[in-house]
């Protein structure tokens, strides 16, 4: 009989410290929230404030670069103003020859004759370089250069200004062409020289974490980064020049055309 009964107080006594334990931590919970709160606030603070201050940017880059890193960066800047200055200057001079092409369809062939015509048009006019040289080529159809025929040797007077013409419209374009085929290739270089340098700081240090890798790495990656950054503007740059040349050796091709039809034909008169 006492012996259950020992069992039993002894049962009641765990049950007792069960509950005032559960009734103990509902009363703690709350507080404990409101001192995790702060430090949960804090932490957030404290990452938001990391993210914002990148110290892996352009910056760290050109703050912990060497010579060559620098001199990297400062060829790919220059390649790209290069780049740049070749498309606004190539897209202006564009412009002018179509507006040249204008005018010449308008006001030369109403004119009584192609040296009046020529000297109607503007001095910087490459319409006017050709007919000055289809002029040139007829009126020196003499001595040994008159044993050529006088239609073939018209056709090489003019060939060969549309020829001056057309070389001086690609000038820039070799640019354009070398910077966007060279460019990724500048900016791999300063990635693999940022790499080197990262895994030899990395192995003096002797630790391989990834907050130790991450950085130099990044920061090397820039380099490619801003390499393709150069590089695709100027292919864009070049094949847009190039489809805009094309059309205006058209209009310069089909005006060496129809000259020498008029300059065949006075000739004959």
């Amino acid at each position: 009989m006492i012996k259950p009964l020992k069992t039993l107080l002894a049962g009641a006594t765990l049950l007792f410290s069960l509950l005032l334990g559960n009734y103990a931590l509902a009363q703690s919970s709350p507080d404990a929230s409101k001192v995790a709160a702060p430090v949960a606030s804090a932490t957030v603070a404290a990452a938001a404030e990391t993210s914002t201050d990148n110290p892996y940017g352009l910056g760290a880059l050109w703050a912990q670069g060497d010579a060559v890193a620098k001199g990297t960066l400062l060829i790919l800047v220059l390649m790209s103003m290069g780049s740049w200055y070749v498309i606004f200057t190539k897209l202006a001079e564009q412009s002018k020859m179509q507006k040249f092409a204008r005018d010449t369809q308008t006001n030369f062939w109403a004119s009584g004759s192609v040296r009046q015509a020529a000297d109607a048009l503007d001095a910087a006019s490459p319409f006017r370089f050709i007919a000055e040289k289809g002029l040139e080529g007829a009126s020196k159809h003499v001595g040994l250069l008159g044993t050529v025929d006088f239609n073939t040797w018209v056709t090489m007077s003019i060939q060969r200004a549309m020829g001056t013409v057309q070389s001086r419209m690609q000038d820039g374009l070799a640019v354009l062409a070398t910077v966007g085929s060279t460019a990724p290739f500048v900016g791999l270089f300063g990635t693999v020289w940022g790499i080197y340098h990262a895994l030899v700081k990395i192995g003096m240090s002797g630790q391989a974490s990834i907050d130790k890798v991450a950085g130099p790495v990044g920061e090397a990656l820039i380099m490619t980064a801003i390499g393709l950054a150069v590089a695709v503007p100027a292919v864009l740059g070049y094949n847009w020049l190039v489809r805009r040349n094309k059309a205006v050796m058209e209009e310069v091709n089909a005006f060496g055309s129809d000259l020498h039809a008029v300059l065949l034909a006075s000739a004959k008169n």
